[in-house]
């Protein structure tokens, strides 16, 4: 359960709505059980007021008092469950959000090699079978369970109070058996397989997703019937289990409900005692059941819940493990040097080093160029002083710096949210401004939709080029002391770089800036050129 912390955290951040959403389930509980008990109360007593008068006895009865209770319990069970269903799927809606920020930033934390090590199908569950697991943490279990504990203890106060002290303890302990065969008892019998079919729908989904995207090759090699009826396979095993943490779901929701069942017949036996001995009302004595009865309905919600909870869980601990800080730690150089490395080994965990006893110091406004053919590690080495990856041995210090890796990255949205990523600050004239600078202001005044046109799936409105100096002018918009370059004019035509490199380079005055490239031609202007070899 210790893997549900950080995100139970983050949840009860927003602990005032949960306070609030909480308190209108109980308002819908118990407007709903009072409803029931004030129903059978009056019923009962308008049957004795029927019997006196039939037998000539004189009696009466207030119609006035428990009709208007009973139509006000009507209407505040109705509007309470409105106002309960609206708060608090608008409240899971912004635990959504808080738990999907956290996850991209600490995805955005770890390196970027760490996150390719997973599938795409991988991370594709993380971010919707795991998040979803999470994100009703608060309004299938939390608050169900604490209503249902609550409710409890308010119903054994009434029995103390109608009845007596002894009945109130004994219903307390058949209450208290119930809730744990509901939660407990039920979690502890389904947590492991729970846990496993959580993993194997993981496993299926990704398969499955194989399976289509390898459907031309499948079908070539003769193997798509053999390739399908091993995912059937995986699926039928997979309903099988379903089937039986279901199957012991509906057990223990029986066994609950039996319990339950077995109180309101306790009581009432109890109760008969007093009443015949004057104790208690017969109204009263029918009222105390019906509303023991009323508690399925809150107990009713918590062996499905605790039933899946070991798949909550195991989501919980998969977050926990894949979507790790990179261990990366900020560093600080002196006032007159932007960055300083000495003695470093670079390369990944577990493989030999790309580099070993690397140093290099670069000052504050200086431009140093690092060419290298292809496999020299000059991404390695881009990936390394940019913080992305930790180095294997050695020191290195840096301020806080802008980094285009080698890889062009558009996202299916406007140019202005692209661009917004460098500087969520920045100004429609200041994008103008930058999109100018690299040759892309003349593009997009020809949209009609202007810094709003959309760009498509990964920016496939553009042109290789145009995405290239699109994500430039995304770092050029960071305001960080320094910035890193690696391969800045991938797919950009000799022309265009020769005319947009001094500008870019007047724009960084001021600025460290690191360009790698193959060629010296490839780069910003330079002060130093470092060969890799």
């Amino acid at each position: 359960m210790h893997n549900l912390r950080p995100w139970l955290r983050l949840i009860l951040q927003r602990r005032g709505r949960l306070v609030v959403g909480a308190l209108l389930l109980l308002a819908t509980l118990i407007s709903g059980i009072a409803l029931l008990a004030l129903s059978g109360w009056f019923l009962t007593e308008t049957a004795l007021v029927g019997l006196f008068f039939a037998a000539g006895i004189q009696a009466y009865i207030n119609l006035y008092v428990p009709g208007g209770g009973i139509r006000f319990f009507a209407v505040s069970r109705t509007v309470a469950r409105y106002f309960e269903r609206l708060y608090n799927h608008n409240t899971v809606l912004r635990l959504l959000t808080d738990i999907r920020v956290a996850l991209f930033n600490r995805m955005a934390e770890s390196g970027h090699r760490d996150r390719g090590r997973q599938k795409g199908a991988h991370w594709l569950s993380r971010l919707t079978a795991d998040v979803d697991a999470l994100d009703t943490l608060y309004l299938r279990l939390v608050a169900p369970t604490a209503l249902a504990a609550v409710v409890a203890l308010l119903v054994g106060a009434l029995v103390w109070l109608l009845l007596n002290l002894q009945i109130a303890l004994t219903l307390l302990g058949f209450l208290a058996t119930a809730f744990v065969i509901a939660t407990w008892a039920l979690y502890r019998r389904t947590q492991a397989l729970s846990g496993q079919l959580n993993e194997r729908q993981e496993h299926l989904r990704s398969d499955v997703i194989e399976h289509l995207e390898g459907f031309a090759e499948l079908t070539a090699a003769g193997r798509i019937g053999k390739h399908a009826a091993v995912l059937k396979r995986q699926s039928l095993a997979l309903s099988k289990d379903q089937a039986v943490i279901e199957t012991q779901t509906g057990w223990h929701l029986a066994f609950t409900q039996l319990l339950i069942n077995l109180s309101a017949v306790f009581v009432l036996w109890t109760g008969f005692q007093l009443f015949q001995n004057g104790s208690v009302s017969g109204p009263v004595l029918v009222m105390l059941p019906i509303v023991l009865l009323g508690l399925n309905e809150v107990y009713a919600m918590l062996p499905d819940a605790f039933g899946k909870l070991g798949a909550t869980v195991a989501a919980a601990k998969r977050l926990n493990e894949d979507v790790k800080p990179s261990t990366v730690n900020p560093a600080t150089t002196a006032a007159d040097d932007a960055l300083t490395a000495s003695d470093l080994a670079i390369g990944h965990a577990g493989s030999a080093p790309v580099m070993t006893h690397f140093s290099l110091t670069v000052s504050a406004g200086e431009r140093l160029g690092i060419v290298g053919v292809s496999g020299s590690g000059k991404s390695s080495l881009a990936d390394t002083l940019a913080g992305v990856i930790p180095v294997l041995s050695g020191n290195l210090e840096r301020p806080a710096c802008a980094y285009l890796t080698q890889s062009t990255v558009v996202f299916e949205d406007t140019v202005k949210a692209n661009l917004l990523l460098g500087d969520p600050k920045a100004t429609d004239a200041e994008l103008w401004r930058v999109l100018e600078l690299v040759e892309l202001a003349e593009r997009f005044t020809r949209e009609a939709e202007g810094l709003n046109t959309w760009l498509g799936s990964s920016g496939n409105r553009l042109s290789g080029g145009e995405a290239r100096r699109l994500v430039l002018a995304r770092v050029l918009l960071s305001s960080a002391p320094l910035v890193i370059l690696d391969e800045p004019f991938t797919g950009v035509d000799a022309d265009t770089r020769t005319r947009i490199a001094p500008l870019i380079d007047r724009w960084l005055e001021g600025r460290a800036v690191i360009s790698l490239g193959h060629r010296s031609e490839a780069l910003l202007p330079a002060d130093h050129i470092l060969h890799l070899s």
